[in-house]
C-alpha cells in the first residue's frame, strides 16, 4: 500500500509541475498587427517577432515572441480575434494596431475607442501591454494627423502602460530600409525596428519575468 501511495503521489507531482518548474518556463509574448510587425513579404525568420525574439535571447532572457500579425488588419481587425491571438498563458503584448486605420482615414475617435478597449480586456486578463503609437501621413491633414497621433500617449496615460512612441522610428524616413511599396520594412529594416525598440521591450520582459 505504501508503494502505492508513492507511486500516486509521484504521478501527481508529475502531472502538476511545481511553483518552481513553472516559473522556468518562457516568458510568452505576443506582438498583436498588422503587416508591419507580421514580416509582410518578408521569410517568417525575417519577421519582427522573431528577429525581436533572437535579440532578446542574446541579452540572456528566456523568452518566446509570437507573431500575431494580420496584413490589411485594423484596430476593430485586431479586437475582432483577440482571444484566440492572445492565448491563455500569455504574459506580455506589443500593441502594434491603428496604421490601416489611418491609412484608411477612419475616425481618430473610433480608432482610440478600439484600442482602448483592447487594452482594458488585456489587462483585465493580467497581461502587460507596450503599446506602440504610429504617425499620419501629412496628405491627411494637419486636423487629422494631430487627433490620430494623440490617441498613443492618452491611452498610455489612461491605462498606465509604457509608450514607444513610433513604431516605425528609424524606418519610415530611409527608402533602404523599405520594401518598394514605401510602406514596409524590409529585412534591414526589421532589424533597425528590432535594434531601436529592444531596450522598451526587454523592460517590459523583465517586468514579468519570474523573480527569484
Amino acid at each position: 500500500m505504501r508503494a502505492f501511495v508513492v507511486l500516486l503521489v509521484s504521478g501527481v507531482a508529475a502531472a502538476h509541475p511545481s511553483t518552481a518548474e513553472a516559473a522556468r518556463r518562457p516568458v510568452q509574448v505576443v506582438a498583436l498587427g498588422d503587416s508591419l510587425s507580421a514580416g509582410y513579404m518578408l521569410p517568417a525568420d525575417a519577421a519582427f517577432p522573431a528577429v525581436l525574439q533572437k535579440a532578446l535571447q542574446a541579452r540572456g532572457l528566456d523568452v518566446t515572441v509570437a507573431n500575431a500579425g494580420v496584413s490589411g488588419d485594423t484596430a476593430e481587425g485586431g479586437l475582432q480575434r483577440l482571444d484566440w491571438s492572445v492565448p491563455d498563458g500569455t504574459d506580455a503584448v506589443i500593441l502594434e494596431l491603428g496604421a490601416n486605420n489611418m491609412l484608411r482615414g477612419l475616425s481618430a475617435a473610433t480608432t482610440r475607442q478600439t484600442l482602448d478597449t483592447i487594452i482594458t480586456r488585456l489587462q483585465a486578463r493580467g497581461i502587460k501591454v507596450l503599446l506602440t503609437g504610429m504617425m499620419a501621413l501629412p496628405s491627411l491633414g494637419k486636423q487629422y494627423g494631430d487627433e490620430f497621433q494623440a490617441i498613443y500617449p492618452a491611452l498610455a496615460q489612461q491605462h498606465g502602460v509604457p509608450l514607444y512612441p513610433f513604431f516605425l522610428n528609424g524606418v519610415a524616413q530611409n527608402p533602404q530600409l523599405k520594401l518598394a511599396d514605401g510602406l514596409h520594412p524590409n529585412e534591414a529594416g526589421v532589424a533597425v525596428l528590432v535594434q531601436n525598440i529592444l531596450p522598451s521591450v526587454e523592460a517590459l520582459v523583465v517586468s514579468v519575468a519570474p523573480k527569484g
